[in-house]
């Protein structure tokens, strides 16, 4: 079973019910939990949570390694494997339509990392900032620059590193023929779809919440481990956190520019999510959700 949706739609919510009903466990999705560390602006499920249903793939390492979504997909279906294996449903949950691409359909060959590559276009966005990297992106792949964030420096300069050395888009791969595709299970793909002004104010919501719980104080404690280039702590918030840390915005225009991010980042995950037909729609957030979620899974 796959749950997918925009950041603040109540995915948790709906997994944990739906996990109760039908003896499930929980698979997330999601690009910025597999690090350990990270809490404030991850938005993880709680302890309390936790305990109540199985989790998995949450807090998988450390901010300071790279994790793909070459990485997440063999995990995912290691842990898929494991759960149906025991005779539960694996509820595989999260807002990352590039990790659940590669958990159902696998992901085409890519080229290896070229560190010199990578180093030129870091000192490149040291100089020039970010927005370099972004602009870049958009003359070798606008499709792929359309859905990848700004700030994303590390997903930036993959996108740009395979462009240059496969010698096309990496969005060209997206539509090609996926290897290994996820087999021998019966797969329902449900996804949530409130009112845009209701989510956005969900959103804003959680944002102000995140600093109010110390989000650039859990910051520094990172950064201080760290380092301020850690990739992971380019995450929408804590880049905007780094920014407080660095004096070049008060917290106030930090929870304002975390949360257009965060916005911005919900409707990048609705154009990725609707593009998939096998995807049924449940309208409302995830709490409300349980009845027409039961009654899509039993008719599927």
């Amino acid at each position: 079973m796959v749950l997918v949706g925009p950041t603040a739609s109540g995915k948790t919510a709906l997994a944990l019910q739906l996990a109760e009903e039908v003896g499930g466990e929980v698979v997330s999705c999601d690009s910025v939990a597999v690090y350990r560390e990270m809490e404030l602006g991850t938005a993880k499920p709680t302890l309390e949570e936790r305990r109540r249903v199985p989790h998995h793939l949450l807090d998988v390492v450390l901010p300071s390694v790279e994790y793909s979504a070459g990485d997440y997909g063999r995990a995912a279906r290691a842990a898929v494997a494991q759960i149906a294996g025991r005779g539960h449903v694996p509820i595989v949950t999260g807002g990352t339509g590039l990790y659940l691409r590669a958990l159902l359909d696998g992901l085409s060959a890519a080229p290896q990392r070229d560190e010199a590559l990578r180093g030129r276009l870091r000192r490149l966005a040291e100089r020039r900032g970010r927005g370099a990297l972004h602009r870049a992106l958009r003359w070798l792949d606008p499709a792929a620059a359309a859905r990848i964030h700004g700030n994303d420096e590390s997903k930036l300069i993959r996108a740009i590193e395979v462009s240059l050395l496969q010698g096309r888009p990496m969005s060209a791969a997206w539509t090609a023929a996926r290897p290994e595709p996820l087999q021998g299970y019966r797969v329902v793909q449900l996804g949530l779809q409130p009112k845009r002004e209701e989510l956005y104010e969900r959103i804003n919501s959680r944002c102000v919440q995140m600093f109010r719980d110390g989000l650039v104080e859990e910051t520094q404690e990172l950064v201080a481990r760290y380092g301020a280039a850690c990739r992971a702590l380019h995450a929408l918030g804590y880049a905007e956190a780094q920014a407080v840390l660095r004096g070049e915005m008060i917290e106030a225009e930090a929870v304002v520019k975390t949360q257009q991010g965060h916005r911005n980042y919900s409707k990048r995950q609705g154009t990725w999510f609707r593009s998939d037909r096998r995807i049924q729609w449940i309208a409302g957030f995830g709490s409300d959700a349980l009845p027409e979620a039961l009654r899509l899974i039993a008719a599927a």
